[in-house]
């Protein structure tokens, strides 16, 4: 494929699925929005959930049962104050560490990694949630979304052609190239796919600042933000392309924006205060000395979660280029002024990825003590102690910690991974029982269906582990491939009944996508030949 000609595919591809903003004819009245009326919710959520898997395909998202906990916390706690229940929202994070977030079709929203490093405060990242949440509320995506598709541009198969076509054009060798492609592909969607109109931007302002209020974080938050990106462009004025963040690129932002970003939590504070004062009743309706709580504002860390600390530190390690770079970090921080309890945390976590489990266990130990309800800190303290030979006391950290918390999905998959990695059937078995009462909502859950396949494996129940890896394989963005297990799958003589129609069920609903893409002439060269659909290629 002509290297131009693909990155045009993936540029118009991207922009028509997320929805590059047209700018709207000013010169008749609003009398009524068609959007919805092209995209239902079903296929919105249906074009969200492949960019994710694309996007983890090319190895963009970082998936990690703490963070992703922390994050969804923080955007489902803003979605819920936005009264629009009927709209589902799923938050991940991307290992790029530019600054930037976008919001997709379906209510999916990205954030960088960059953006949360930049972030003083859980409320400085709640603003930016808000404003991407606002723009799915307030429909801007989607209505972009359906003026590409009535122009006849490609969405959601055509964009997923290209990336898959850009990461397999000219064979393994053209491994560099096509990754500049897709990158390429990518930087188009994060720059043009919210390329939205002044109103538009300020809109999402004007309803993000009122989420964050309702939510009981700071109003200010927002601007506050929006300020450290305009330092950050101050600081890098000599450097051309680092000097404007990604954000400012797809959020244009103006000195008048953040006033009136300010102007609007000002207004706000008064009313929707959220610290709690106890002050005497003047009422004479009521009792006689009795005290009542009223709305006094307070800014710093006014609805921070109590995680953000520590969420930046695990993201910071994780989003470094290697384990050694993160140390280096630390150790450079380390050298301007002693390390808190959660740049701690950090640096063993750091040491842990780097293999070097004794020097991050020398970290934790005292951190667990001092912390002892901390479930960052506890399952970092087991993970070590496991990796350095004390079994023993590793499970009995998780053991007690699950008695309290059975559900918790982070702490179920920490230990599920440790126990997978003994390869025992006890072992395996244990890490089932573990899983089991997360099931019931892990159809989509990319990191349960692997530790849920590895269990099942060394467990003994090969036909659960089978299932389970073709969900990780589609989750990951390799429907052909996930099609292939399934099939494989299905050929075993040992099904019983209710297994095999739990996978002629996937098999039916991956089939389609397999269909199309295949006519497109788009093939997983991985599974190429070993699928057959009865297809003929269209010439």
């Amino acid at each position: 494929m002509n290297p131009l000609l693909l990155n045009a595919a993936i540029a118009l591809a991207l922009t028509a699925c997320t929805g590059a903003a047209i700018a709207q004819d000013r010169g008749l009245p609003d009398i009524g929005s068609s959007a919805g009326n092209l995209l239902s919710p079903a296929k919105q959520a249906e074009y969200g959930a492949m960019v994710l898997a694309q996007l983890r395909h090319e190895g963009y998202v970082l998936d990690d049962p703490l963070l992703d906990g922390w994050l969804d916390g923080v955007g489902q706690r803003l979605a819920s104050a936005s009264g629009r229940s009927q709209q589902p929202f799923t938050f991940f994070l991307l290992r790029e560490r530019q600054i930037n977030a976008f919001a997709t079709l379906g209510g999916y929203v990205a954030v960088n990694s960059g953006l949360v490093l930049a972030a003083s405060r859980e409320d400085e990242v709640a603003g930016v949630l808000a404003h991407e949440i606002s723009h799915v509320t307030q429909q801007h995506v989607l209505r972009g979304a359906e003026k590409a598709q009535r122009d006849s541009l490609p969405i959601l198969l055509g964009m997923l052609g290209a990336i898959i076509a850009a990461q397999h054009a000219g064979g393994t060798s053209s491994g560099d190239a096509s990754s500049a492609a897709v990158m390429t592909g990518l930087g188009l969607l994060q720059q043009r796919q919210i390329d939205y109109t002044r109103d538009n931007e300020s809109e999402a302002d004007r309803i993000g600042i009122r989420l964050m209020a309702h939510a009981g974080y700071d109003p200010e938050a927002m601007a506050d933000f929006f300020q450290t990106l305009q330092s950050t462009v101050r600081m890098n004025q000599g450097d051309e392309r680092s000097a404007v963040p990604g954000y400012l690129q797809t959020h244009p932002l103006t000195l008048a924006r953040i006033s009136e970003a300010r102007e609007r939590a000002a207004r706000l504070e008064p009313a929707l205060g959220s610290t709690a004062a106890i002050t005497p009743s003047s009422n004479p309706l009521l009792p006689p000395g009795l005290q009542i709580a009223t709305s006094v504002h307070s800014r710093q860390g006014q609805g921070d979660s109590g995680d953000f600390s520590w969420a930046r530190e695990r993201l910071r390690v994780f989003s470094a280029s290697t384990p050694a770079q993160a140390i280096r970090e630390y150790q450079q921080m380390r050298a301007k002024q002693p390390l808190d309890a959660a740049g701690r945390y950090g640096l063993a976590l750091a040491h842990q990825q780097a293999g070097q489990n004794a020097e991050a266990l020398q970290e934790l130990a005292p951190l667990a003590q001092a912390h002892p309800d901390n479930l960052w800190v506890q399952i970092a303290t087991g993970e070590a102690e496991a990796h350095t030979g004390r079994v023993a006391e590793a499970d009995r950290r998780f053991e007690t910690l699950l008695t309290r918390m059975p559900t918790h999905r982070a702490l179920a998959l920490a230990y599920a991974r440790l126990l997978g990695e003994r390869d025992t059937r006890d072992a395996g078995t244990r890490a089932v029982a573990v899983l089991r009462p997360l099931l019931g909502n892990a159809s989509n859950d990319l990191p349960f269906q692997q530790a849920y396949a590895r269990a099942c494996e060394i467990a003994g129940d090969s036909v659960r582990a089978g299932e389970a890896w073709a969900e990780s394989a589609y989750l990951s963005g390799r429907p052909e491939q996930a099609l292939v297990q399934l099939n494989n799958l299905k050929r075993r003589e040992d099904l019983d009944y209710y297994a095999r129609a739990r996978v002629d069920a996937r098999i039916a609903a991956i089939t389609p996508t397999v269909l199309e893409l295949r006519r497109q002439g788009v093939h997983d060269e991985e599974a190429n030949g070993r699928l057959s659909l009865g297809l003929h290629d269209e010439r």
